[in-house]
């Protein structure tokens, strides 16, 4: 790559999303971009769920043949980070963490975001295991496990309540959340599903030969468990829309940029997609949002040429 390329479209963030969004702006033709640093988030996980005639498929296999079917089509992709980026109006200025530089038309952020996991020893070793955050990801592979809920905030006991779909062997324990916390609706819900809710701090897991077989707890009891859902705080990856200007959204998972419906963002050719966009974008609805936002690019791409073609 020269010091100084000029795409019709760079996208920030090699998985489901931005792959996505090249894959078809490489078929419609366009001079298209794919910046990965190759962190994708579930990397962890030994397998994806969830994904029509996809499920099953480890995530690095997933993300292999995604890479060679939009290089197929001309898409350029390359192993760098994004670290800084600039718009002007007209384009966008790309700076690389090697050092390059490239402009584009449009610019595409699915950058994802990072999980920070609870800090209790020995759980982020056991991630994407037999520790794990989405029943709708993992449940159907952990059911009829005796399963452990880890309480994080109030909406932790609405994990709970969806986990027993897949289990009905659930303990709640309430870690970090006090019994005055839940609402009698909570206890009344907890109750006729059959979930044990369990007070105090957990302090560790118990591992026997490299399988959960227990949650230890502050006094030194130990609940056997095989299965422990855990929700991370959700970290989106948004700095680059925060240096272009993208308007925000709060949120109780984060600030995710606020978009239309086909993924542009408050500044004009600046889009978001993926886990950039929200937080319960699973692999098949990052997919789609990228896909999106490929196809409007191309077709705001379309139009402007032909605008400007009309004007001279």
């Amino acid at each position: 790559m020269t010091e100084m390329n000029t795409y019709e479209a760079v996208v920030v963030g090699g998985g489901a999303a931005g792959l996505s969004a090249a894959l078809v702006l490489g078929r419609a033709r366009r001079r298209t971009l794919v910046v990965d640093a190759g962190e994708p988030r579930n990397a962890p996980a030994a397998h994806m769920q969830g994904y029509l005639t996809r499920d099953g498929m480890s995530p690095a296999e997933f993300l292999a043949a995604g890479r060679e079917e939009v290089a197929r089509y001309g898409v350029e992709l390359v192993r760098d980070r994004a670290v800084d980026a600039r718009g002007d109006g007209t384009d966008f200025t790309v700076h690389l963490a090697s050092g390059g530089t490239v402009r584009a038309r449009h610019l595409v952020i699915a950058t994802g975001l990072k999980d920070e996991l609870p800090a209790v020893p020995g759980l982020a070793e056991r991630f994407g295991r037999d520790v794990v955050h989405c029943p709708y990801c993992h449940g159907w592979e952990v059911r009829d496990l005796p399963t452990g809920v880890l309480a994080t905030s109030p909406l932790s006991v609405h994990q709970a309540l969806m986990v027993t779909q897949w289990s009905k062997d659930v303990r709640l324990f309430l870690h970090e959340t006090g019994e005055s916390e839940l609402t009698d609706e909570d206890r009344r819900r907890l109750a006729t599903a059959g979930v044990a809710v369990v007070p105090g701090r957990v302090a560790g897991l118990v591992v026997t030969g490299d399988r959960l077989t227990g949650v230890r707890l502050g006094d030194g009891t130990v609940h056997e468990r095989e299965v422990l859902y855990a929700a991370p705080r959700a970290l989106p990856n948004n700095d680059l829309l925060v240096r272009l200007g993208a308007e925000l959204c709060e949120t109780p998972f984060g600030a995710y940029p606020v978009i239309d419906e086909r993924g542009l963002t408050t500044v004009p050719g600046l889009w978001a997609a993926g886990n950039t966009s929200g937080f319960a974008e699973q692999v098949i609805n990052a997919a789609s949002r990228g896909y999106r936002a490929g196809a409007a690019i191309n077709g705001e791409l379309l139009f402007a040429g032909l605008d400007a073609a009309a004007r001279v």
